[in-house]
Protein backbone atom coordinates (compact mmCIF):
# COMPACT_ATOMS: atom_id res chain seq x y z
CA UNK A 1 0.00 0.00 0.00
CA UNK A 2 2.82 2.38 0.97
CA UNK A 3 4.65 1.58 -2.28
CA UNK A 4 1.51 2.37 -4.25
CA UNK A 5 1.11 5.73 -2.52
CA UNK A 6 4.77 6.57 -3.15
CA UNK A 7 4.45 5.53 -6.78
CA UNK A 8 1.38 7.73 -7.20
CA UNK A 9 3.10 10.70 -5.48
CA UNK A 10 6.14 10.37 -7.72
CA UNK A 11 4.61 10.40 -11.18
CA UNK A 12 6.35 8.15 -13.67
CA UNK A 13 6.32 10.56 -16.61
CA UNK A 14 9.63 12.33 -17.11
CA UNK A 15 9.38 16.00 -17.96
CA UNK A 16 11.46 19.04 -18.70
CA UNK A 17 10.92 21.80 -16.18
CA UNK A 18 11.99 25.43 -16.63
CA UNK A 19 11.04 28.12 -14.21
CA UNK A 20 11.82 30.80 -11.65
CA UNK A 21 10.59 29.33 -8.38
CA UNK A 22 7.62 27.02 -7.68
CA UNK A 23 4.91 27.35 -8.82
CA UNK A 24 6.28 29.79 -11.42
CA UNK A 25 7.58 27.03 -13.68
CA UNK A 26 6.48 24.90 -16.60
CA UNK A 27 5.37 22.15 -14.21
CA UNK A 28 3.31 24.65 -12.21
CA UNK A 29 1.56 23.54 -9.05
CA UNK A 30 2.26 19.88 -9.87
CA UNK A 31 6.06 20.34 -9.73
CA UNK A 32 6.45 18.50 -6.42
CA UNK A 33 4.83 15.37 -7.92
CA UNK A 34 6.79 15.30 -11.19
CA UNK A 35 9.93 13.43 -12.17
CA UNK A 36 12.12 15.41 -14.54
CA UNK A 37 14.79 14.48 -17.04
CA UNK A 38 15.96 18.11 -17.04
CA UNK A 39 15.29 21.05 -14.73
CA UNK A 40 16.44 24.64 -14.95
CA UNK A 41 15.30 27.07 -12.27
CA UNK A 42 16.59 30.60 -11.82
CA UNK A 43 16.03 30.52 -8.04
CA UNK A 44 14.77 27.14 -6.79
CA UNK A 45 13.17 23.98 -8.03
CA UNK A 46 11.14 21.23 -6.37
CA UNK A 47 10.35 17.81 -7.78
CA UNK A 48 9.56 14.23 -6.84
CA UNK A 49 12.61 12.95 -8.71
CA UNK A 50 15.38 13.86 -11.13
CA UNK A 51 16.95 11.54 -13.71
CA UNK A 52 19.14 13.96 -15.65
CA UNK A 53 20.40 17.46 -14.93
CA UNK A 54 18.81 19.75 -12.35
CA UNK A 55 20.30 23.25 -12.16
CA UNK A 56 19.14 26.01 -9.81
CA UNK A 57 20.52 29.38 -8.82
CA UNK A 58 19.72 28.77 -5.14
CA UNK A 59 18.40 25.27 -4.37
CA UNK A 60 17.24 21.95 -5.79
CA UNK A 61 14.73 20.15 -3.58
CA UNK A 62 14.13 16.53 -4.63
CA UNK A 63 11.63 14.68 -2.48
CA UNK A 64 12.64 11.13 -3.45
CA UNK A 65 15.34 9.92 -5.85
CA UNK A 66 17.96 12.02 -7.60
CA UNK A 67 19.60 9.80 -10.21
CA UNK A 68 21.37 12.45 -12.26
CA UNK A 69 23.35 15.59 -11.56
CA UNK A 70 22.18 18.30 -9.15
CA UNK A 71 23.89 21.70 -9.36
CA UNK A 72 22.85 24.56 -7.09
CA UNK A 73 24.31 27.85 -6.01
CA UNK A 74 23.40 27.20 -2.37
CA UNK A 75 22.09 23.69 -1.60
CA UNK A 76 20.72 20.39 -2.84
CA UNK A 77 18.39 18.16 -0.83
CA UNK A 78 17.17 14.69 -1.77
CA UNK A 79 15.82 11.52 -0.25
CA UNK A 80 18.27 9.28 -2.08
CA UNK A 81 21.05 10.41 -4.39
CA UNK A 82 22.54 8.16 -7.07
CA UNK A 83 24.49 10.69 -9.08
CA UNK A 84 26.48 13.85 -8.40
CA UNK A 85 25.41 16.71 -6.16
CA UNK A 86 27.31 20.00 -6.42
CA UNK A 87 26.40 22.99 -4.23
CA UNK A 88 27.99 26.24 -3.17
CA UNK A 89 26.97 25.66 0.46
CA UNK A 90 25.72 22.14 1.19
CA UNK A 91 24.27 18.84 0.04
CA UNK A 92 21.80 16.98 2.25
CA UNK A 93 20.58 13.45 1.50
CA UNK A 94 19.26 10.58 3.57
CA UNK A 95 21.45 8.22 1.53
CA UNK A 96 23.84 8.65 -1.37
CA UNK A 97 25.58 6.26 -3.74
CA UNK A 98 27.14 9.06 -5.74
CA UNK A 99 29.34 12.05 -4.98
CA UNK A 100 28.50 15.04 -2.81
CA UNK A 101 30.62 18.13 -3.47
CA UNK A 102 29.95 21.31 -1.49
CA UNK A 103 31.73 24.53 -0.64
CA UNK A 104 30.83 24.15 3.04
CA UNK A 105 29.18 20.88 4.12
CA UNK A 106 27.82 17.53 3.01
CA UNK A 107 25.40 15.62 5.22
CA UNK A 108 24.25 12.10 4.36
CA UNK A 109 22.97 8.96 6.05
CA UNK A 110 24.66 6.13 4.18
CA UNK A 111 27.24 7.24 1.61
CA UNK A 112 28.60 4.71 -0.88
CA UNK A 113 30.92 6.97 -2.85
CA UNK A 114 32.53 10.24 -1.77
CA UNK A 115 31.85 13.41 0.19
CA UNK A 116 34.00 16.45 -0.62
CA UNK A 117 33.32 19.48 1.55
CA UNK A 118 35.16 22.75 1.97
CA UNK A 119 34.56 22.68 5.73
CA UNK A 120 32.93 19.43 6.86
CA UNK A 121 31.31 16.11 5.97
CA UNK A 122 28.86 14.20 8.16
CA UNK A 123 27.58 10.69 7.44
CA UNK A 124 26.42 7.57 9.23
CA UNK A 125 28.17 4.89 7.18
CA UNK A 126 30.70 5.60 4.42
CA UNK A 127 32.04 3.23 1.78
CA UNK A 128 34.28 5.66 0.00
CA UNK A 129 36.14 8.85 0.83
CA UNK A 130 35.35 11.81 3.06
CA UNK A 131 37.50 14.80 2.10
CA UNK A 132 37.13 18.14 3.89
CA UNK A 133 39.05 21.26 4.74
CA UNK A 134 38.36 20.97 8.48
CA UNK A 135 36.36 18.01 9.86
CA UNK A 136 34.87 14.64 8.88
CA UNK A 137 32.39 12.79 11.10
CA UNK A 138 31.10 9.26 10.45
CA UNK A 139 30.05 6.17 12.34
CA UNK A 140 31.83 3.63 10.13
CA UNK A 141 34.23 4.19 7.22
CA UNK A 142 34.94 1.06 5.17
CA UNK A 143 36.86 0.62 1.95
CA UNK A 144 37.95 4.24 1.90
CA UNK A 145 39.43 7.04 3.96
CA UNK A 146 38.73 10.17 5.95
CA UNK A 147 40.98 13.03 4.84
CA UNK A 148 40.64 16.33 6.71
CA UNK A 149 42.66 19.46 7.19
CA UNK A 150 42.23 19.15 10.95
CA UNK A 151 40.07 16.41 12.52
CA UNK A 152 38.48 13.06 11.64
CA UNK A 153 35.98 11.32 13.92
CA UNK A 154 34.60 7.80 13.43
CA UNK A 155 33.60 4.75 15.45
CA UNK A 156 35.65 2.62 13.06
CA UNK A 157 37.78 3.68 10.10
CA UNK A 158 40.23 1.94 7.78
CA UNK A 159 42.24 5.10 7.06
CA UNK A 160 42.23 8.52 8.72
CA UNK A 161 44.48 11.31 7.45
CA UNK A 162 44.36 14.50 9.51
CA UNK A 163 46.03 16.35 12.36
CA UNK A 164 43.66 14.81 14.95
CA UNK A 165 42.09 11.38 14.29
CA UNK A 166 39.62 9.76 16.66
CA UNK A 167 38.24 6.24 16.27
CA UNK A 168 37.53 3.26 18.52
CA UNK A 169 39.83 1.00 16.50
CA UNK A 170 42.58 3.64 16.30
CA UNK A 171 45.41 4.68 18.60
CA UNK A 172 46.09 7.87 20.54
CA UNK A 173 49.18 8.80 22.53
CA UNK A 174 50.23 11.82 24.56
CA UNK A 175 53.97 12.29 24.63
CA UNK A 176 56.86 14.55 25.59
CA UNK A 177 59.62 15.12 23.00
CA UNK A 178 62.83 17.09 22.64
CA UNK A 179 65.03 17.84 19.62
CA UNK A 180 68.58 19.05 18.94
CA UNK A 181 67.51 22.66 19.56
CA UNK A 182 66.23 21.75 23.04
CA UNK A 183 62.66 22.41 21.96
CA UNK A 184 60.46 20.53 24.43
CA UNK A 185 56.99 19.65 23.21
CA UNK A 186 53.88 18.02 24.59
CA UNK A 187 52.35 16.31 21.55
CA UNK A 188 49.21 14.35 20.71
CA UNK A 189 49.60 11.56 18.15
CA UNK A 190 46.41 9.99 16.84
CA UNK A 191 45.51 7.71 13.97
CA UNK A 192 45.07 4.18 12.77
CA UNK A 193 47.15 1.11 12.02
CA UNK A 194 49.33 2.82 9.41
CA UNK A 195 49.03 6.64 9.54
CA UNK A 196 48.66 9.18 12.34
CA UNK A 197 48.53 12.93 12.88
CA UNK A 198 50.69 15.03 15.19
CA UNK A 199 49.91 18.28 17.00
CA UNK A 200 51.83 19.79 19.87
CA UNK A 201 52.93 22.86 21.81
CA UNK A 202 55.84 23.62 24.10
CA UNK A 203 58.83 25.76 24.97
CA UNK A 204 62.42 26.16 23.79
CA UNK A 205 64.88 25.69 26.66
CA UNK A 206 67.93 27.35 25.06
CA UNK A 207 66.58 30.29 23.05
CA UNK A 208 66.18 33.59 24.90
CA UNK A 209 64.03 35.18 22.20
CA UNK A 210 61.99 32.65 20.17
CA UNK A 211 60.64 30.55 23.01
CA UNK A 212 57.05 29.46 22.29
CA UNK A 213 56.88 26.28 20.20
CA UNK A 214 54.09 24.83 18.05
CA UNK A 215 54.19 21.59 16.05
CA UNK A 216 52.02 19.82 13.47
CA UNK A 217 52.67 16.90 11.15
CA UNK A 218 51.96 13.37 9.96
CA UNK A 219 53.51 10.03 10.80
CA UNK A 220 53.50 6.43 9.57
CA UNK A 221 54.15 3.08 11.26
CA UNK A 222 56.70 1.72 8.78
CA UNK A 223 57.45 -1.41 10.82
CA UNK A 224 54.97 -2.67 13.39
CA UNK A 225 56.17 -5.75 15.31
CA UNK A 226 55.32 -5.26 18.98
CA UNK A 227 57.08 -4.38 21.19
CA UNK A 228 59.22 -2.78 18.45
CA UNK A 229 58.14 -0.14 15.94
CA UNK A 230 59.83 2.00 13.33
CA UNK A 231 57.97 5.25 12.76
CA UNK A 232 58.57 7.86 10.07
CA UNK A 233 57.41 11.41 10.80
CA UNK A 234 57.20 14.61 8.78
CA UNK A 235 56.72 17.60 11.07
CA UNK A 236 56.82 21.37 11.02
CA UNK A 237 57.78 23.27 14.17
CA UNK A 238 57.64 27.03 14.73
CA UNK A 239 59.36 29.07 17.44
CA UNK A 240 57.77 32.46 18.09
CA UNK A 241 58.09 35.39 20.43
CA UNK A 242 55.15 37.34 18.91
CA UNK A 243 57.45 40.34 18.37
CA UNK A 244 58.78 39.70 14.88
CA UNK A 245 61.46 37.02 15.34
CA UNK A 246 60.53 33.62 13.91
CA UNK A 247 62.08 30.18 13.43
CA UNK A 248 60.68 27.35 11.28
CA UNK A 249 61.92 23.76 11.42
CA UNK A 250 60.62 21.16 8.95
CA UNK A 251 61.97 17.68 9.59
CA UNK A 252 61.77 14.10 8.34
CA UNK A 253 62.59 11.72 11.18
CA UNK A 254 63.05 7.95 11.46
CA UNK A 255 62.18 6.95 15.01
CA UNK A 256 62.75 3.42 16.34
CA UNK A 257 60.32 2.84 19.21
CA UNK A 258 60.23 0.24 21.99
CA UNK A 259 57.35 -0.47 24.35
CA UNK A 260 58.57 -0.37 27.94
CA UNK A 261 55.25 -1.12 29.61
CA UNK A 262 51.69 -1.81 28.62
CA UNK A 263 51.04 1.83 27.67
CA UNK A 264 54.49 3.44 27.51
CA UNK A 265 56.69 3.84 24.40
CA UNK A 266 60.24 5.21 24.29
CA UNK A 267 61.57 6.47 20.95
CA UNK A 268 64.58 8.29 19.48
CA UNK A 269 66.19 8.72 16.10
CA UNK A 270 67.83 10.97 13.51
CA UNK A 271 66.06 13.67 11.53
CA UNK A 272 66.85 15.50 8.30
CA UNK A 273 66.05 19.15 9.01
CA UNK A 274 65.29 22.19 6.87
CA UNK A 275 65.25 25.45 8.83
CA UNK A 276 64.41 29.10 8.19
CA UNK A 277 65.09 31.92 10.64
CA UNK A 278 65.73 35.64 10.95
CA UNK A 279 67.57 35.29 14.29
CA UNK A 280 71.37 35.07 14.63
CA UNK A 281 70.93 32.99 17.80
CA UNK A 282 69.15 30.31 15.78
CA UNK A 283 71.89 30.35 13.11
CA UNK A 284 74.75 30.01 15.58
CA UNK A 285 73.11 27.19 17.53
CA UNK A 286 73.94 24.73 14.71
CA UNK A 287 77.67 24.10 14.26
CA UNK A 288 77.51 22.25 10.94
CA UNK A 289 75.17 22.59 7.97
CA UNK A 290 74.88 20.31 4.97
CA UNK A 291 73.92 23.39 2.94
CA UNK A 292 72.94 26.95 3.82
CA UNK A 293 72.26 30.30 2.19
CA UNK A 294 70.92 33.77 2.95
CA UNK A 295 71.29 35.55 6.25
CA UNK A 296 73.03 38.63 4.85
CA UNK A 297 71.87 42.23 5.01
CA UNK A 298 68.91 41.34 7.21
CA UNK A 299 67.58 38.59 4.93
CA UNK A 300 66.26 35.24 6.25
CA UNK A 301 68.72 32.39 6.71
CA UNK A 302 68.01 28.90 5.28
CA UNK A 303 69.84 25.67 5.99
CA UNK A 304 69.83 21.85 5.91
CA UNK A 305 71.40 19.76 8.66
CA UNK A 306 71.10 16.47 10.56
CA UNK A 307 69.32 16.63 13.91
CA UNK A 308 67.46 14.26 16.22
CA UNK A 309 64.18 13.68 18.01
CA UNK A 310 63.60 11.73 21.21
CA UNK A 311 60.68 11.25 23.53
CA UNK A 312 58.32 9.16 25.58
CA UNK A 313 54.66 8.50 24.74
CA UNK A 314 51.77 7.28 26.86
CA UNK A 315 48.97 5.40 25.09
CA UNK A 316 45.58 6.77 26.03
Amino acid sequence: MLAAITSFAQQSSKKINIGLVPPLSSNGAAAARDTNSFSLNAIAGISAGETGFAIAGFANIVRYNADGVLIAGFMNTSGSGHGVEVAGFGNFARSSSGSQIAGFANVGGNVAASQIGGFMNIAKNVRGVQLSGFINVAKNVRGGAQVAGFINIADTADWQIGIINISKNGEMTLGATIDENRTALLSLRSGGKFLYGIIGAGYNLSNKKDVYAFEAGMGAHVVHAEPFRLNAELTSTSLLNFKGLTYFRSAFALLPSIRLADRVDLFAGPSFVYMQTNSNDDIMRQKKYISSWGGKNGSDFYGFYIGYNAGIAFRL
